[in-house]
């Protein structure tokens, strides 16, 4: 209850690493309260297997940058202050279990992210090669919407295809309109 530390360890991010992790720790008495630093992203895990063993689990702040550069960087070092900031009040907000109905909306949300990035790239592309394009295909594609666009760029023939059937245009057309 005074901060004083009673020991370090080290422990692997792993299923095996958080059983030993408290155990080890309920070796100094009942472990009713813990604290985590990213308990949304790469504490995330420890902070479910916490709570679902019964621990309150309060995500705590990076230590402050002065003390930081005063005391060094190190993970007792981080374990210490994260087991001071939650003895002392600092750390309040409590871990979610992320496992509810806004953590599967956050998932989704991901996902969608992830997909749309590269849809919007693939279109900003497409749309800077056109800048540079004949004059004329410029102008027959710049009216088309998104999907419409790649559709169509989708049909064009290469010219060496079109060189070889005896193609006449400057560019390639799409397909079925020879």
């Amino acid at each position: 209850m005074t901060g004083a530390v009673l020991a370090t360890d080290e422990f692997p991010a792993t299923a095996a690493g958080y059983r030993g992790l408290l155990k080890w720790a309920r070796k100094s008495g009942v472990v009713r309260r813990a604290g985590v630093e990213g308990t949304g992203s790469y504490g995330a895990s420890l902070s479910r297997y916490l709570l679902a063993q019964g621990v309150d689990v309060f995500d705590v702040n990076w230590m402050d940058r002065a003390d930081r550069r005063r005391r060094g960087k190190s993970d007792p070092l981080d374990a210490q202050n994260a087991a001071r900031a939650v003895l002392s009040g600092r750390a309040c907000a409590r871990a979610k279990s992320g496992d509810g109905p806004v953590q599967i909306a956050r998932m989704y949300k991901l996902t969608k992210a992830s997909a749309v990035k590269p849809r919007t790239q693939a279109i900003n592309q497409l749309k800077a090669v056109l800048i540079t394009a004949d004059p004329a295909l410029r102008e027959e594609l710049a009216g088309l919407g998104n999907a419409e666009l790649f559709r169509t760029c989708a049909r064009f023939t290469e010219t060496s295809d079109r060189a070889e059937t005896g193609g006449g245009s400057r560019y390639c057309r799409p397909l079925g309109s020879r």
